[in-house]
C-alpha cells in the first residue's frame, strides 16, 4: 500500500506559521511519526506553494498509489485546476484540514475540491492526516 500526501501553500512553514492554529510541530518531524505508526504503509510526502507542482505530483500518483492525502491549503477555496486534476485520476483522494475550516473566515467555508474527494476530514490538528491514512486503508480493506 503506497500512500502519497501532498501539502500545499505555506504548509512547509508548519511549526513556525501562527502556532495558535497550527501548532509547534514541523511537518516533517509529525511525517516520521506517520511512518513508525504505519511501518506497514509506503507513506510519501510531497509540499509546494505551486499550484502546477501541485497538479503535477496529483497526476504522478494519481494511478499508481493506493490514495492520496491532499492539504490543498488555500488553493482548496480557489483552484478549479485543482479539482479537475483530482477528479481525473483513478485514486481515492482525501482532503484534509488541520485546523476547523468553518470556525474560521467564512471564506475557507467554501471547498471547491470536496464534493471530487473521497472524503473530508477537518480540525483534528496534524492527527487530521493519521486519520485520512486509517480510512484509505479501510478503504482498500478486501472483505
Amino acid at each position: 500500500m503506497k500512500i502519497q500526501i501532498i501539502n500545499g501553500p505555506n504548509l512547509n512553514l508548519l511549526g513556525m506559521r501562527e502556532p495558535d492554529i497550527y501548532g509547534n510541530q514541523p511537518f516533517l518531524e509529525y511525517f516520521e511519526t506517520l511512518q513508525k505508526i504505519f511501518p506497514e504503509v509506503e507513506l510519501y510526502y510531497f509540499q509546494s506553494n505551486v499550484e502546477g507542482e501541485i497538479i503535477n505530483q496529483l497526476h504522478e500518483s494519481g494511478f499508481d498509489y493506493t490514495g492520496i492525502i491532499l492539504n490543498a491549503g488555500g488553493y482548496t477555496h480557489t483552484s478549479v485546476a485543482i479539482r479537475d486534476a483530482i477528479k481525473s485520476i483513478k485514486i481515492p483522494v482525501m482532503e484534509v484540514h488541520i485546523s476547523n475550516v468553518y470556525a474560521r473566515e467564512e471564506f475557507r467555508h467554501q471547498s471547491l475540491i470536496s464534493a471530487v474527494c473521497a472524503g473530508v476530514i477537518s480540525g483534528f490538528g496534524l492527527n487530521s492526516y493519521r486519520l485520512a491514512v486509517e480510512a484509505i486503508k479501510m478503504a482498500n480493506k478486501t472483505p
